[in-house]
């Protein structure tokens, strides 16, 4: 795969054996952009989601099953923002935030992952269909950033010992945002069943250090390619493996047919109560702002 397809709106895997390391490295541009165009956030909340779109690339492509879903969403009590949801089905990214605009505009230029979020918990949900396996972890919202409530979800609700960086950056009116994942795997075997993973493990520190000196604007830059990163990061390691990437996209997967479906089973009564002035019933999407209008004839 040329260096150029592993710069922007992909994800790839990592494995460093001897180290009993595997990651993600993810970085979204024109994606992002798309994805944020449906809204007018302000600045704060489209860096907020454009790093919780790119944790949910990073988390999403490690699941196996191509029908896997991926779902995260951080909701509070009276904060801010008291809802955020992203998610990751094959490769297709959506998300949005829900926000007191009002508190917000006096919460200042910069406020902190607490100030936004105040009391509330960041839940992970992995779907994959054909094994018919689901999975939740939710654990406090916790941190200074998103990138450190991750790294909480998985210490305590997974315990592995992992390694988040998260980035984003707006330049010339267009958004990128980059990031990392590192995880120690006991036995060094991705699949195998965890017995007790050693969060002291000697190999760990060794990792967490060199991926954590990674710089926000390296992951940010569409010039460097992901699997060059990675060999910047590593490069004395006796062998590091790269595999094939993952393209991200936009995808929203409302649709007329199947708004009009689920319409559909709600009792006659209550679809006349949809109804609006304009004997339309309008139904909106939060993830892509597309609004759908539909009569009572449609679902008759």
């Amino acid at each position: 795969m040329p260096a150029t397809e592993l710069s922007l709106d992909v994800a790839i895997g990592v494995t460093i054996p001897a180290r009993d390391a595997r990651g993600r490295a993810a970085r979204i541009g024109p994606v992002l952009d798309s994805i944020l165009s449906a809204h007018t956030y302000p600045p704060v909340l489209e860096r907020l989601l454009a790093e919780a779109l790119t944790l949910t690339a990073l988390l999403g492509s490690l699941l196996k099953e191509p029908q896997g879903q991926m779902t995260l969403q951080a909701q509070t009590e009276d904060g801010i923002v008291d809802l955020l949801v992203c998610d990751y089905l094959g490769g297709e990214l959506r998300g949005y935030v829900r926000h007191d605009p009002a508190r917000l505009a006096d919460a200042g230029p910069k406020p902190t992952l607490s100030a936004l979020f105040g009391k509330g918990y960041l839940a992970i949900t992995f779907d994959q269909p054909l094994s018919k396996e689901r999975y939740q972890g939710i654990v406090p919202l916790e941190g200074e950033s998103l990138a450190q409530a991750a790294q909480s979800y998985f210490a305590q609700s997974e315990q592995i010992p992992s390694l988040v960086r998260l980035a984003a950056e707006k330049r010339d009116g267009r958004w990128t945002a980059g990031g990392m994942l590192f995880q120690h795997l006991p036995e060094g075997e991705e699949g195998r069943e965890r017995i007790h993973t050693q969060l002291d493990h000697p190999d760990w520190p060794h990792i967490a250090i060199l991926g954590g000196s990674v710089k926000p604007g390296e992951l940010t830059d569409p010039g460097l390619p992901l699997d060059d990163l990675i060999w910047r990061l590593f490069h004395e390691e006796a062998e590091v493996r790269t595999f094939a990437p993952v393209q991200l996209s936009r995808g929203c997967r409302c649709d007329p047919e199947y708004v009009r479906s689920v319409i559909a089973r709600f009792p006659e009564e209550e679809r006349q109560a949809m109804v609006g002035p304009d004997g339309l019933i309008t139904v909106d999407c939060a993830f892509c702002s597309q609004t759908f209008p539909i009569t009572l004839a449609d679902v008759s």
